[in-house]
């Protein structure tokens, strides 16, 4: 039986998105709609890989680096070698792409070191890795606790608030994190929506504990939750990779702009060759093509874009993707 979303599911995703750990009878209430229902429809989309609430870490907190790779290798190389990288515990997705020749991986490292090791020891040792390309993430300007999915505007402005907690005050400083931290955050990366009392018996501490733990490292902004969406099959289409140049002049102004494009899920400024990275989500190619022709035609400070139309997730989780 296909899988079809509707108007109902989308407004459920929309208010998962702006609090992924909000009870099912706060949301029921919003929609207008049984908590039974809501329940119902968000095991029917998790069951099938359509959605999962995941809490996410943000290493530049604990004082490490996001690096997205471009490893380049022979075409029958490329799928074992994107499901060895899919399998290490710093990739949080791993996309092939390019005619399957490219494999494009975000990669979270906590330290210099862990970079280091990473960049010079790791990849290039990797069996018929014909070359890698690095870059590391200096600005993001859509994506983290943001989501494609709450520009679609399924829940209007009041529904919207009346969903979205207080704000999270931010508390600066170094976080240093033991051997408790790993398994919550473990434990929420499988699943954001996972209980005080589950996460309680996961670490070992109380439940008072957990709570006051992670309201700490959200004030940190260590711990984000999000939701990791698979886009074909709540109906949005094809992911692309698009890689630009922009003078740095011009980069904090286009990469507002691009970020503002109901085709973006994900925009953040890099290091390397080019300096721009973007995630396009569009129903096809014909509508990837209108994107390209129009909306990034009119930023005219990019000079150069290279296009890489997903072609098989390997791995996914939450942004960056």
């Amino acid at each position: 039986m296909e899988f079809v979303i509707d108007e109902l599911d989308r407004r459920l995703l929309h208010a998962l998105q702006i609090d992924g750990r909000a009870g099912f009878s706060a949301i029921a209430e919003v929609l207008g709609v049984s908590d039974r229902t809501i329940a119902r429809r968000y095991a029917r989309l998790r069951s099938v890989g359509a959605v999962r609430v995941i809490g996410s870490v943000d290493p530049t907190a604990l004082g490490g680096t996001i690096w997205f790779l471009r490893v380049r290798c022979a075409p029958a190389a490329a799928v074992p070698v994107a499901e060895a990288l899919a399998r290490r515990s710093d990739t949080s997705w791993v996309s092939l792409h390019s005619g399957g020749t490219e494999i494009s991986c975000a990669c979270r490292t906590e330290n210099e070191n862990d970079s280091e090791t990473l960049l010079l020891d790791k990849l290039p040792r990797t069996s018929r890795v014909e070359g890698v390309t690095a870059h590391s993430v200096l600005h993001v300007f859509y994506g983290d606790s943001d989501n494609l999915i709450a520009k679609l505007g399924a829940l209007n402005e009041d529904e919207a608030a009346r969903l979205r907690p207080s704000p999270v005050p931010y508390r600066p400083g170094p976080v240093q994190l033991d051997d408790g931290d790993r398994k919550l955050l473990a434990a929420l990366a499988d699943d954001g929506r996972t209980s005080v009392e589950q996460l309680a018996a996961v670490t070992g501490w109380s439940a008072t504990t957990v709570r006051r733990r992670m309201t700490e490292l959200r004030e940190r902004r260590a711990l984000y939750l999000d939701i990791d969406i698979d886009w074909r099959q709540v109906g949005l289409g094809i992911r692309t990779l698009l890689w630009m140049s922009v003078s740095p002049t011009h980069l904090e102004q286009t990469g507002a702009a691009l970020a503002q494009h109901p085709e973006i899920a994900f925009a953040a400024a890099t290091t390397g060759p080019t300096n721009l990275y973007a995630t396009a989500v569009c129903a096809d190619q014909r509508e990837l093509y209108r994107y390209l022709t129009t909306r990034v035609a009119a930023l005219p400070a990019i000079t150069h874009v290279e296009t890489a139309p997903v072609i098989r997730t390997v791995k996914k989780a939450a942004n960056p993707a």
